[in-house]
């Protein structure tokens, strides 16, 4: 037999679940937002002390609530905000289970994918889909089962909220952890998101693809192309990002890949050229706007890039030489269409010279004395004392010193013959754009 207090508790309990079914939306929405004021941060068991030991009969009304209006985008912030107090409170697993027993997981990712809803309520679903994540392995999986990876990555792609992005950016990355069974579908939808025109997912997104790398350990191919890509960005932070990215990379399967295709990067190809060529006939306009274009922003990058590979390991510069990638720094140097390019493709190219006396010497004969004085005075302004008979000498050089590398291999002495003097790892290098090309605005 009950006693008198708690058949009082449920009489309120009954009374307040009348309340919200007879309730327009409205007073239903007055009815979410005291709901929330009163009982954000509560347990499992304070809410059932609450509610009488009935609070998943609310729970239920809310999640229903929920599917019927959720297209319309009414007042749906407080109903995912009310939703999460059950889902996040300490003890509350099986708020957790009902909600997912009726599609609450398909249900959020759909809102992702809806126009007409407002951003701050697409962050509250994240918020939940975090929730959900966090709670365990099986959650994570059933998240990416429901063809949620796709819909998430999908809405960083399209966000124009910062905040937003980043509470995706931190669902993402914990898909990605301690989920082995769909670690790979998180990655290669990391890489998918790598075209995006969102500056923002772009860098959110490589941030998180670093972490995925070092998990996953092994590379998708196609990343060594979308990485690449990227750096024809106008944008320095998703450049620095790229080039972190790159950096971790080059220790896979596809650093040979990563290191041409850098090197190739250095002198655009007849097609991206010849595009250019054409459009300055329809387009005056174009010729103001060369130093923006993508082939050159991703030419500077790659000068840059290869810059600090070489700098940080002297293996993947004696690779480089064997690709040829003097020549590459050379012809960069004489594209007068974009002074970045030059000025980045001089300062890689002066560490070269540098460290290794056989780079020095063909540098010297296929530059001349004059151009090589001007370019070991100062290498980062170089380009602004050369004429265009000397960027034509830049540009059309020759120099091939994979030959003499493959004469030295043959001789024991061949480290001291083109290794010039001091320990590599004390060049000092420093790799963020802004600090070391300040006084440009390129």
């Amino acid at each position: 037999m009950t006693s008198i207090k708690e058949q009082a508790a449920t009489s309120r309990l009954l009374s307040f679940l009348q309340d919200w079914d007879n309730a327009g939306k409205s007073l239903r929405a007055q009815i979410l937002t005291k709901f929330i004021d009163s009982n954000i941060g509560k347990t499992g068991p304070e809410l059932e002390l609450e509610f009488s030991q009935g609070a998943s009969l609310f729970l239920i009304r809310l999640t229903t609530w929920l599917r019927i209006i959720y297209m319309t985008g009414l007042d749906l912030e407080k109903i995912l905000r009310s939703i999460g107090i059950f889902l996040s409170a300490v003890s509350s697993n099986r708020y957790l289970i009902e909600f997912l027993e009726i599609g609450g997981v398909l249900t959020l990712l759909e809102i992702l994918s809806l126009k007409k809803i407002k951003e701050e309520d697409k962050k509250e679903s994240v918020k939940l889909l975090q929730i959900i994540a966090n709670t365990g392995r099986k959650y994570k999986e059933l998240i990416c089962e429901s063809y949620g990876v796709r819909a998430i990555s999908e809405f960083l792609a399209k966000s124009k909220s910062e905040e937003t992005q980043e509470e995706v950016q931190v669902l993402l990355d914990t898909l990605v952890h301690g989920n082995p069974k769909y670690q790979n579908q998180v990655y290669k939808g990391l890489i998918a998101l790598l075209p995006c025109e969102s500056p923002k997912a772009q860098q959110l997104a490589l941030q998180t693809l670093r972490t995925a790398q070092a998990i996953v350990r092994a590379t998708h191919p196609s990343i060594v192309d979308y990485v690449l890509k990227v750096l024809t960005t106008m944008h320095l932070e998703v450049q620095y990002e790229a080039i972190e990215l790159i950096k971790d990379l080059v220790h896979y399967d596809v650093r040979l890949p990563l290191l041409k295709g850098l090197v190739a990067l250095l002198i655009p190809s007849v097609k991206d050229t010849s595009q250019l060529q054409a459009k300055f006939f329809t387009d005056s306009s174009i010729l103001q706007m060369t130093t923006q274009l993508p082939v050159f922003l991703q030419q500077a990058a790659a000068a840059k890039t290869i810059g600090i590979l070489a700098r940080s390991d002297l293996h993947l510069a004696e690779e480089m030489l064997r690709m040829r990638v003097v020549h590459s720094l050379m012809t960069a140097m004489g594209n007068t269409d974009h002074s970045n390019s030059q000025r980045l493709a001089s300062l890689t190219l002066e560490y070269f010279v540098q460290m290794f006396p056989l780079v020095e010497e063909h540098v010297c004969k296929s530059m001349g004395d004059e151009l090589y004085q001007l370019f070991l005075s100062n290498a980062e302004l170089l380009y602004t004392k050369i004429d265009s008979v000397q960027a034509d000498i830049l540009a059309a050089n020759k120099v091939n010193v994979t030959k003499a590398l493959h004469l030295c291999e043959s001789d024991n002495n061949c480290l001291s013959f083109f290794m010039g003097p001091g320990d590599p790892k004390q060049v000092d290098y420093v790799t963020d754009f802004e600090t070391l090309h300040s006084h440009s605005k390129e």
